[in-house]
C-alpha cells in the first residue's frame, strides 16, 4: 500500500517496542482543510500529532513512525490503561467536524482506512475490540470521530465490535427502573469505559452516555438511557 510521509516533529523521543501497541485511536481533523490540519500536526506549537493522516480523496500521509509516540489521545482512558498515547496508533481522518459543518466520510476515504488498519492489526496482532475512537477514551471532552463515522461498516472488517440484538443466545433482561443506570454503567465498565462512578450519579454521565450513543445508536444521540441503549450495552458487554 502506498504511503506518502510529511513526518512531524511532535511525538516523544523515546521508541517503543511493537507490543506496546495495543490500540487503534480513530480522530477526525475538524479543521477547514486538510492543509491547515496538516499544518496544526506538524507545528511544534500545537504539541499534537497522529501517526496518520487520511485525504477526502484516501490519499494516506504518514506523519510519526508507528514506534513512537504520538501526541494525539491526550488525557485519556480505557479499561486499565490510562493516557492511551503509549500504547495506541492515531488515525486522523480529513473531516470539518462538528464545529465547521460536520461531511459524511467519503467511500474512498474509508477504504484507504480499512487497508490501512488491515495492516496494522496484523503486525501488531491488535485485537478487534480495540479500535476505538476519541470519544470513546475521552468522552467529557472528545465528540470525534462522530456519528457519521461507520463503526457498523468497519465492525465486518473485525475492527471493532458491533451487536445483533435478534441474537437468541442473549437472555432478555428485566431490570427494575431504579437499577437502570446502574445495570449500564456496569456494562459500560465491562465494556471499557471510564469517567463516571457506577454508585454515584454525575452531570457527566450524560457526556459518557452520548459517546456509547454516538457509536452504537447514531441515529438517537439522546444522552439518556432508553431501552434499546440498555439492551446494546448489555449485549456488548457479554460477547
Amino acid at each position: 500500500m502506498d504511503k506518502l510521509t510529511d513526518f512531524s516533529p511532535n511525538f516523544s523521543k523515546k521508541p517503543r517496542l511493537k507490543k506496546d501497541i495495543k490500540f487503534i485511536i480513530i480522530h477526525y481533523t475538524g479543521m477547514q482543510s486538510e492543509i491547515e490540519s496538516i499544518r496544526r500536526l506538524k507545528s511544534k506549537k500545537s504539541k499534537v500529532s497522529c501517526h496518520y493522516l487520511i485525504s477526502r480523496n484516501g490519499k494516506i500521509i504518514q506523519l510519526i513512525s508507528d514506534l513512537n509516540t504520538a501526541w494525539h489521545a491526550g488525557k485519556s482512558k480505557w479499561k486499565n490503561f490510562n493516557n492511551l498515547n503509549k500504547n495506541s496508533i492515531g488515525i486522523e481522518l480529513v473531516n470539518k467536524g462538528h464545529e465547521n459543518k460536520y461531511q459524511n466520510f467519503p467511500n474512498i476515504q474509508i477504504r484507504s482506512f480499512v487497508k490501512l488498519c488491515k495492516e496494522l492489526k496484523k503486525k501488531y496482532k491488535i485485537k478487534d475490540e480495540n479500535f476505538l475512537g476519541h470519544s470513546d477514551i475521552a468522552p467529557l471532552r472528545k465528540i470525534d470521530p462522530g456519528e457519521k463515522f461507520p463503526w457498523k461498516k468497519i465492525s465486518r472488517y473485525k475492527m471493532g465490535r458491533w451487536y445483533n440484538l435478534n441474537d437468541k443466545k442473549k437472555k432478555r433482561i428485566k431490570i427494575k427502573k431504579n437499577n437502570v443506570r446502574i445495570f449500564f454503567f456496569r456494562n459500560l465498565l465491562k465494556i471499557g469505559y471510564r469517567y463516571f462512578s457506577i454508585k454515584k450519579k454525575s452531570h457527566q454521565d450524560k457526556n459518557v452516555i452520548k459517546a456509547f450513543q454516538m457509536r452504537y445508536l447514531p441515529k438517537k444521540i439522546s444522552g439518556q438511557i432508553d431501552k434499546k441503549t440498555l439492551k446494546i450495552s448489555h449485549f456488548l458487554a457479554n460477547i
